[in-house]
């Protein structure tokens, strides 16, 4: 049995394939490849491990139909059609949880650095501008008793919490598709409407899946209700947010900050104009980029892998958020 794989995965994923006797080809080359390259290489192996942001629409799936298993070393999904895999009988599997803290983390590095401006006033030393003391110039906020606001209490929206919570005593209330007693529980986290989240917020923080629902949900109209202090922080998908009516909320004040992990689209380009604001701090999508995360994907993902070549149930199988 033979395995495609779109990177090179960290050698705790590679070991085990070759433990379960399955050899692979690895694409090295530091490009995207092409779907019509994707589509050659599957055809010549029994399974695809996808690492990046491949399109695995209905024109490849139909195209790679043979395929035994897809596994995908992300927690999301959204750039697979699952209803044609499903049809297809292509068992799909991803990466939750083990990333859960690594993407937490990032998120609460964004609200820091966008609180006291942190990138901005980084780049004024790279400038050469690090001089006169004015007392009265670029001022941040301390975050300390305000309110976490998470949009999408999951396993990366509870940890974030728990880190809010702890290090800064900040109230927690989100928005879910259902209940989470236990973060209700453990947290005091109270859940709210959408409109609510919205209107109390002082950071709010996107953790959701992305779905039809889900997308383009953070637009001016949302930013409108926000809190002309809030921080806005995307570490999930940046189609969830519309990139035009953010740069706009925050050159009009409706919102004060916004840290974002994820763009819309990716890669963000050099010269957009978020980037030059003072209370604005972009990452390049990092949210999982540690040995303890990546190597914790690389490893499900093998998993998933040997599990759907020996037409097993896959131990970590997509569940789809309709």
């Amino acid at each position: 049995m033979k395995v495609f794989i779109t990177r090179h995965i960290p050698e705790s994923g590679l070991q085990l394939l070759r433990d379960a006797g399955i050899t692979y080809t690895e694409h090295t080359e530091k490009r995207n490849l092409t779907p019509e390259e994707l589509i050659a290489g599957c055809r010549e192996h029994d399974a695809l491990l996808s690492v990046g942001g491949n399109k695995l629409n209905a024109d490849f799936l139909q195209a790679c139909r043979h395929l035994k298993v897809i596994a995908l070393m992300s927690a999301g999904y959204d750039n697979l059609d699952v209803d044609t895999a499903a049809a297809l009988n292509i068992p799909v599997g991803n990466t939750p949880g083990v990333l859960s803290n690594a993407t937490a983390d990032t998120a609460f590095l964004l609200m820091l650095a966008v609180a006291r401006k942190a990138f901005y006033m980084h780049k004024t030393i790279e400038k050469g501008e690090w001089g006169f003391f004015d007392p009265t110039a670029n001022l941040g906020q301390e975050l300390n008793g305000r309110t976490l606001g998470v949009f999408g209490m999951g396993s990366i929206g509870t940890a974030l919490a728990r880190k809010c919570h702890g290090a800064f005593d900040m109230p927690v209330i989100y928005h879910n598709r259902s209940r989470n007693e236990a973060a209700e529980k453990a947290l005091g986290a109270k859940y709210v409407s959408f409109e609510e989240l919205l209107a109390q917020s002082d950071v709010l923080s996107v953790h959701a899946a992305l779905t039809p629902q889900t997308d383009g949900m953070f637009n001016a109209a949302a930013f409108r209700q926000m809190k002309p202090t809030a921080i806005f922080i995307n570490a999930a998908r940046g189609a969830m947010h519309n990139e035009n009516d953010l740069l706009e909320a925050l050159r009009s004040h409706s919102i004060w900050g916004a840290g974002l992990d994820v763009t819309n689209p990716e890669p963000m380009d050099k010269h957009n104009l978020l980037l030059q604001l003072p209370n604005v701090a972009v990452l390049p999508h990092i949210g999982s980029a540690t040995e303890e995360a990546r190597g914790g994907m690389a490893r499900m993902a093998a998993e998933n892998i040997i599990a759907g070549l020996k037409g097993e149930p896959l131990p970590h199988p997509i569940r789809l958020v309709r």
